[in-house]
């Protein structure tokens, strides 16, 4: 991963600390969540929700979905703290062409803050989610001013 695309997934507060520095390691957002399988059924989730909302189901009618649920699940293990194993485009390159007006990235957030509510992530890990939304938004909205998420 280039050092953009790790600073355009990265959540600053959701990994565990680091081993042999003298503090004790806490579990990351990842595994508090219950890791893999865990961030693998909250993108069903939220893709189901998502490919239900009439106003952002036209951006995936030419996507493969297996192939894009399989990079969010790579990339909001990152986001949690889990395993780095992403290696696809920088949000900038995936994102600018499709022009997402911020009232669709604010669904979308909606829609993933929701989901991981509905699964019983606690808050404080929602509150990372949220701020890494609102961190990679002008990385992924083409035009307009924050919404908020």
């Amino acid at each position: 991963m280039t050092e953009s695309e790790d600073s355009a997934v990265s959540s600053p507060s959701a990994g565990a600390g680091t081993p042999g520095n003298g503090t004790a390691t806490r579990p990351s957002h990842y595994e508090r969540i219950g890791g893999a399988e865990s961030v693998k059924a909250a993108v069903g989730l939220f893709y189901d929700r998502v490919l239900a909302d009439a106003e952002l189901a036209p951006y995936f009618t030419a996507i493969n979905m297996e192939e894009q649920r399989r990079h969010l699940v790579l990339m909001l293990t990152v986001v949690l703290g889990g395993p780095n194993n992403y290696a696809g485009r920088g949000l900038a390159e995936a994102h600018q062409p499709l022009d997402i007006p911020d009232e669709h990235y604010a669904r979308v957030g909606a829609h993933l803050i929701d989901t991981l509510t509905e699964l019983g992530v606690p808050a404080d890990i929602l509150d990372d989610v949220r701020a890494t939304l609102v961190s990679v938004r002008d990385q992924v909205v083409s035009s307009g001013t924050s919404a908020g998420v």
